[in-house]
């Protein structure tokens, strides 16, 4: 029997460990919203050089300007890498159970069309179906009008990282299984993305994973990464952290703007969306098995230049650019997961869900205890099939 100061024990390390991933999450999205689909040369221009915490719109009219309108996206607003996954967390936190393609359908589109929330950049009540995407409308549309089977609804959609943005959950009610993450977010994005869209959402959930098992360290989370990834999203993973160990090696080491422009170089021939992220190919977003989303490979790469530290590996994130939200969430996500609580800027966490009308604690506690139930479920499943097979084995159950 365990001490009530060891379940104690086991209980707060849980609790700081979704607090770390989710606090992480939300503040890279908040501040990577702000610089998002620009260059690092344009973002050192607007801001008077590299971004180091919250800022404003890139566009001060941003009700009426392109490409951005309608969305106040900068002074600390989360985006829809948020909404999703504290809309994942509901659905989580109503199941109380690992998930799968048809919870997308009976619970998360629902939760997506048919509840009004704050949202932040649109300074409103609004559906999150208002402000997603439209990889992520793709999942109503199919889901809930199409009656597609679940299993088979990504199949078609733009190929992004739109799936992967929101599975860090997934990662948190499998912590310290990668495997287990990887699988269980492969199911559920199935009714979301295919091909290397979908693969990075599995990949990402086995690195949160990783990342919040005690103890575990930044070279933990590459190997898990590394060992569930296939195809060219693997590819991508290894050259970007063999990029990122070669800078940290030459003279140019603490020189982040040549951490960005190593990063994208080694990520690039993987990357179907270009250069010109406004202007992208025809063949861009389309299903390939040589190809990798961009965001996760760079996400890892920020983590692992910066040794798991949240402030540096998120600002790198920010002053990327690119799809700067999705990279930066990711990058906090597994950062949070590292150090926990503490190791997120608390500067941040105040003024996000101050400026996003978050209830973050709230959505802590509720995932701590999901967790707790489904790892106690996981538990006492894992005894009986041990028990059972111990049977087997000696000629017990015979």
């Amino acid at each position: 029997m365990e001490s009530r100061l060891e379940v104690e024990r086991d209980v707060n390390v849980i609790e700081d460990r979704v607090a770390g991933v989710l606090a992480g999450a939300a503040v890279g999205d908040a501040l990577g919203g702000a610089t998002e689909g620009w260059t690092p040369e344009q973002i050192e221009e607007r801001h008077g050089g590299r971004v180091t915490g919250i800022v404003g719109p890139f566009l001060p009219d941003w009700r009426t300007a392109r490409p951005i309108a309608p969305y106040h996206k900068g002074d600390g607003h989360v985006t829809d890498d948020t909404l999703m996954t504290h809309a994942l967390i509901e659905v989580y936190a109503a199941r109380r159970t690992h998930l799968d393609a048809f919870h997308m359908a009976s619970d998360l589109v629902p939760l997506m069309i048919g509840e009004p929330r704050w949202i932040p950049e649109l300074e409103q009540e609004a559906l999150i179906l208002q402000r997603v995407f439209l990889a992520e409308k793709w999942i109503v549309a199919k889901l809930h009008y199409g009656h597609v089977d679940p299993r088979e609804a990504g199949v078609g959609n733009i190929v992004n990282c739109g799936a992967a943005m929101y599975m860090a959950p997934v990662g948190l009610v499998n912590l310290g299984d990668p495997e287990a993450a990887y699988a269980e977010a492969i199911d559920l994005a199935g009714a979301h993305q295919s091909s290397y869209g979908r693969e990075a959402a599995g990949v990402f959930a086995a690195a949160v994973a990783a990342a919040a098992a005690p103890g575990a360290t930044v070279r933990d989370v590459m190997a898990a990464a590394l060992r569930v990834a296939h195809d060219g999203t693997a590819a991508a993973i290894v050259a970007v952290l063999d990029a990122v160990e070669e800078h940290r090696a030459s003279s140019r080491a603490d020189d982040p703007r040549e951490l960005a422009r190593v990063v994208r170089a080694a990520v690039a021939p993987y990357d179907t969306v270009g250069d010109a992220y406004r202007a992208m190919a025809m063949d861009a977003r389309l299903p390939s098995r040589t190809k990798s989303i961009e965001e996760l490979p760079v996400a890892l790469g920020f983590v692992l230049a910066h040794d798991g530290d949240a402030r540096e590996a998120v600002l790198a994130a920010v002053n990327y650019g690119r799809d700067s939200d999705s990279i930066a969430t990711m990058a906090g996500a597994i950062c949070g997961g590292l150090a926990g609580r503490a190791g997120v800027p608390s500067e941040w966490v105040d003024a996000v869900t101050e400026a996003s009308r978050l209830d973050l604690e709230g959505v802590i506690q509720t995932m701590a205890d999901v967790v707790r139930d489904v790892t106690a479920a996981d538990a006492r499943r894992a005894r009986e099939k041990a028990a059972m097979l111990d049977g087997l084995l000696t000629g017990a159950a015979l």
